[in-house]
C-alpha cells in the first residue's frame, strides 16, 4: 500500500510533508532560543535574566527533540531574532514576549497535529505551558505599573485637543493662530494633568511613585499634543490640517490600544472603537460650537 506524504517510511523517517513541519518547528525553537538568550543578557534584574536563561535552555532542548526526527541541523531565523529583540528593547519586554507568545499559540496547535501523526510532543507542550506561567510571573516592568498614568495623559490629550483644534479651526481659520492656541492649550493642560496625577497618586495606597506617575502622564499628553499640532505647522489649508490631525488621533488610538491588548491580554476592537468614538465625537461637537460661536459673535480673523 502506498504511504502518504505525512507518514513515516520503512526506515522510520518522516514523509516529506511531516518532515517539512518538523523542520519548521525546529527552526522556530532555535530562533526563540536565540531571542531569549539575547534578552537574558540585556536584563538588569538578575531574576528576570535567570528565568529567560532557563526558557532559552528549554527551547534548545526542544530543538534537539525535533532534530532527532529530521536528522539535520537548522539555523535560526536571524531576522526574526533581531526583530523581536529590538521590539522587546524599545517597546518593553512584556510587549515583545507576549507578541512572540501569540505565535507560540499557533505552534502549539501544530504540536497537536504532530501528536496525531505519532510524534511524541507531550514533553514539549508541558514546557511551553510552563514558559507562559514563568513569563507571566516574571514580567514586572515600570512602564506597565504606570500604564494607567499613560492612559490618562493620552486619552485626555486626544479628547481635549481634538475638540479644541476642531473648534479653533473653524473659529480662527488661520493655521499659525490655530497652532499657537493649540500649543498653549495643550501645554497648560499637560501641566494641569501632571499635577492632578501627582496629587491623586500621593493620596492612594499604591506602589507607584507620585512624581513618576505625573511625569508619565505629562509626557504622554505633550507627545500627543505635538503629533496633533504638527500638521498646522507645515500645511496652509486649515481643513486639511484638521483632517490630518484627526487621522493622527485615530492612528495613535489604534497603536496604543493594540499595545494594551497585547500586554494586558484584552480585546482590541472594543477599546479602540470606544476611544475613537469619544475623541471624534468631541471633535465634531467642538467644530459645531466653533461654527455657532463665529456666527453669533461675528468674529472675523
Amino acid at each position: 500500500m502506498e504511504r502518504t506524504a505525512n507518514e513515516a517510511g520503512p526506515s522510520g523517517e518522516p514523509g516529506p510533508q511531516l518532515k517539512a513541519q518538523l523542520e519548521q518547528m525546529q527552526r522556530g525553537e532555535i530562533t526563540e532560543h536565540h531571542i531569549y538568550k539575547r534578552l537574558a543578557v540585556a536584563q538588569k534584574r538578575p531574576e528576570n535574566a535567570q528565568v529567560l536563561e532557563r526558557i532559552a535552555a528549554d527551547e534548545l532542548r526542544h530543538y534537539h527533540v525535533w532534530s532527532k526526527h529530521t536528522r539535520r541541523e537548522i539555523g535560526p531565523d536571524r531576522r526574526r531574532v533581531t526583530l523581536y529583540y529590538w521590539i522587546s528593547r524599545i517597546l518593553g519586554l512584556t510587549f515583545g514576549i507576549k507578541l512572540m507568545e501569540r505565535g507560540e499559540e499557533q505552534a502549539q496547535a501544530r504540536y497537536g497535529r504532530l501528536g496525531a501523526l505519532g510524534v511524541d510532543v507531550s514533553a514539549v507542550l508541558e514546557d511551553e505551558d510552563r514558559h507562559e506561567q514563568a513569563l507571566i510571573g516574571m514580567l514586572d516592568e515600570e512602564r506597565l505599573r504606570y500604564i494607567g498614568s499613560i492612559v490618562l495623559g493620552l486619552n485626555d490629550a486626544l479628547v481635549e485637543l481634538t475638540g479644541a483644534l476642531a473648534g479653533f479651526t473653524l473659529a480662527l481659520q488661520d493655521t499659525r493662530l490655530i497652532a499657537l492656541s493649540g500649543t498653549i492649550t495643550g501645554i497648560a493642560a499637560a501641566l494641569s494633568m501632571g499635577a492632578s496625577e501627582y496629587l491623586s497618586t500621593k493620596s492612594e495606597e499604591t506602589n507607584k511613585e507620585p512624581l513618576k506617575a505625573s511625569v508619565y502622564t505629562g509626557i504622554a499628553y505633550i507627545l500627543t499634543v505635538i503629533a496633533l499640532i504638527a500638521p498646522y505647522l507645515f500645511l496652509d489649508n486649515y481643513y486639511a490640517c484638521l483632517a490630518w490631525a484627526l487621522t493622527a488621533a485615530v492612528l495613535i488610538i489604534a497603536a496604543f490600544n493594540y499595545y494594551i491588548s497585547v500586554v494586558k491580554d484584552e480585546p482590541f476592537r472594543k477599546r479602540f472603537l470606544e476611544m475613537a468614538a469619544v475623541s471624534l465625537g468631541v471633535a465634531g461637537f467642538s467644530f459645531l460650537v466653533g461654527f455657532v460661536a463665529r456666527a453669533l459673535l461675528g468674529v472675523e480673523v
